[in-house]
């Protein structure tokens, strides 16, 4: 019996369904009551799997994220009960590098808000334009994982000048800098840190004060890693001139969450990994992999999470 928590694409929950039952929660968070025959757990970016749930899985012989994120699950647990973790590192480099470089240019050159404008029939919007080009911008980018490096390609193919705050990157083609220099010296910060203990809340409010009065702020990794108030409140004060993210501490956010009426705010819904093509190919690895480790193969090298 395979256990989804969330769907996955059509072909991937078919290569399941061939292996073994397929069982959903109702809801991510709230799995059936019987699970004594439980041998694998698939979620996504919503469904936890916890200790507790674990413990109601004796049979339990994999789990598995489609994604490359995991802080939805608890692999310290996994590990101590020989639960191998199946996660889908890479696959999502590409759509998430390319959505992190159009939030910047959202951002900067205002292209939501004028299109909405035009929309609206306001065109005389046009002289009170404002707006920035990328050429020329510092970019401090945090983090230097796959998605880092490409997001570092693209911002050079704009004509930004790129520095890196990362810890043991090797063969960085680019200056290396402690984050709080880092945040002094760019215009643009994007960040691609997984969610830990140690990164949560990353940015805050000495971290804001650090940055140019003006600086941009782009967010695809995790919303906890920002302090949500001193983004807020920086935000207010102008030390931070503008904000753009496809992830957010609390998701949905509140009906009155203060970013939602401001113009230098652009959020996405959580969708940077879900065009057609990224969202088929990670659902597919990870199937692809929890179905090898079910019939006692070895699944690929690097989908397990050591």
């Amino acid at each position: 019996m395979i256990l989804l928590l969330e769907s996955l694409h059509a072909e991937a929950e078919e290569l399941l369904a061939a292996q073994a039952e397929l069982v959903r929660a109702s809801d991510p968070n709230q799995p059936p009551a019987d699970l004594t025959l439980v041998r694998a757990i698939l979620t996504r970016g919503r469904g936890r799997i916890a200790e507790a749930l674990l413990a109601r899985c004796p049979a339990l012989a994999v789990i598995a994220r489609a994604g490359a994120g995991l802080d939805n699950l608890d692999t310290a647990a996994a590990a101590r009960r020989g639960i191998p973790v199946i996660f889908a590192p890479g696959a999502n480099t590409n759509t998430v590098a390319e959505h992190t470089l159009g939030l910047m240019l959202g951002l900067a050159r205002g292209i939501t808000r004028d299109a909405r404008a035009v929309a609206e029939g306001r065109w005389e919007e046009r002289g009170r334009y404002q707006g920035d080009e990328l050429g020329g911008l510092v970019l401090g980018i945090v983090g230097f994982g796959s998605i880092g490096k490409r997001v570092a390609k693209l911002a050079e193919a704009f004509g930004m000048q790129v520095r890196v705050a990362a810890h043991g990157s090797r063969e960085c083609p680019h200056p290396i800098l402690p984050l709080r220099e880092l945040l002094a010296a760019a215009d643009v910060v994007t960040l691609h840190v997984p969610l830990t203990p140690a990164t949560r809340n990353l940015l805050g409010p000495s971290e804001f004060g650090l940055m140019k009065r003006g600086a941009r702020l782009v967010n695809t990794a995790r919303g906890a890693l920002i302090d949500m108030p001193a983004l807020r409140a920086a935000l207010g004060s102008g030390q931070l001139g503008g904000f753009a993210a496809d992830v957010l501490d609390v998701e949905p956010p509140a009906a009155d969450e203060p970013l939602l009426g401001l113009p230098n705010v652009l959020l996405t819904p959580h969708v940077a990994s879900l065009t057609a093509a990224t969202y088929r190919a990670l659902c597919l690895s990870t199937a692809t992999n929890v179905v090898r480790v079910l019939r006692g193969e070895a699944p690929e090298e690097r989908s397990v999470f050591r």
